[in-house]
């Protein structure tokens, strides 16, 4: 279709599914601080005022995981008492042996798919429905901060229309955000478009005919993990490209490097990044597919849906002969045995210039 409505969604940080990967991944960065070969996936899960973390660790690093879980909901916001109960083993001896070599080096954590993508949408090559969701929603939870009614769990939608696969204008913005039960829907509304949505959204992207829906479902008190249940891993559409482009099996958060869930899906942001930066598309799809305990992978793929400058096989060829998806090569070139994680785990992995998959290189070819 060259003319149609697309849609996507983002979370903020005290919807529970988000509490539970800024859990996660809190614990992971609190691993790789004290020891950066950490091989870790530790996960949580929430409901009402429990919280349940388990999951695989092998690491010499000592984790409070039950002061890192209450800390991070506190930080988020909510100021109930939480009980959380931790269960935690060492991860399997069979696993690390295939992911850890003598020789140095790292065999992939498990067997798997992941997709990168990048478009010429927006300036930091995302797709504009999932780049302008996660914009109003940052600034929700940051107006949200400063605000007397507005209470921290929130979710946004936006939907672009595109004409001849070009953005012409915004069609629908939808807002949802939990509140005090004093505050009046009249008073939330006009906060959110004055504070939120006005200050995202540029005014040649909208016109008289976009509908903006705020809190649609009318009140909005009971929120957080007392209005909903939450686990990690949950939101990997929200994480990736808001459904445009294809997403890979495994979420991302929980998990160390050494697993291509994670790493490889970053090289393959960031290769396809590149590929539009560099003018070679408008557009572009990177696939790749690792085996267990194997350092190359078995498959790589490109797809520019008819965009490219040069047919997918030149690209591909382009793309081999500037980036290696050998799992140490990725672990080191975007240096990802740091305690970058936590920042991830909101308002998506991708489009943002802080991290190492979005730097742009000079190709050779």
């Amino acid at each position: 279709m060259k003319d149609y409505l697309f849609t996507s969604e983002s979370i903020t940080e005290g919807h529970p599914d988000k509490i539970c990967d800024q859990i996660a991944d809190s614990i992971l960065d609190e691993a790789l601080r004290q020891d950066p070969e950490s091989k870790m996936a530790v996960e949580a899960t929430i409901k009402d005022d429990f919280v349940l973390v388990y999951g695989e660790a092998n690491t010499k690093a000592v984790i409070d995981y039950e002061k890192i879980a209450k800390d991070v909901i506190k930080e988020i916001g909510y100021t109930e008492d939480y009980t959380v109960m931790t269960k935690v083993n060492k991860q399997s001896s069979e696993i690390n042996h295939a992911v850890v070599w003598e020789d140095g080096e790292i065999g992939a954590g498990d067997q798997g798919i992941m997709f990168g993508y990048a478009c010429d949408d927006t300036e930091n090559y995302m797709p504009a429905a999932i780049d302008y969701a996660h914009q109003l929603a940052k600034r929700l939870s940051d107006v949200r901060r400063k605000s007397d009614i507005l209470l921290p769990d929130g979710k946004t939608q936006v939907t672009v229309e595109y004409e001849d696969d070009k953005i012409k204008r915004i069609d629908t913005i939808v807002v949802s955000t939990q509140h005090v039960a004093s505050a009046t829907q009249e008073e939330i509304a006009e906060l959110v478009m004055k504070e939120v949505i006005n200050p995202v959204i540029n005014d040649d992207l909208v016109d008289e005919d976009t509908i903006y829906l705020i809190n649609p479902s009318g009140s909005f008190v009971v929120g957080g993990s007392f209005g909903d249940s939450g686990t990690t891993g949950r939101k990997i559409v929200c994480d990736t490209y808001g459904g445009m482009g294809r997403i890979g099996g495994g979420c991302f958060s929980s998990k160390d490097p050494s697993k291509v869930d994670r790493s490889a899906a970053y090289y393959c942001r960031y290769v396809a990044k590149n590929i539009v930066a560099a003018g070679l598309a408008s557009k572009c799809e990177v696939q790749v597919a690792y085996a267990i305990g194997k350092v190359k992978p078995v498959s790589i793929m490109v797809d520019t849906f008819g965009t490219g400058t040069k047919s997918d096989a030149e690209i591909l060829d382009i793309i081999k002969e500037n980036f290696s998806f050998e799992v140490k090569d990725i672990i080191d070139e975007l240096d990802l045995k740091k305690p970058i994680y936590k920042q991830t785990a909101c308002y998506g992995h991708f489009g943002r210039p802080e991290f190492t998959w979005e730097k742009i290189i000079d190709l050779k070819y």
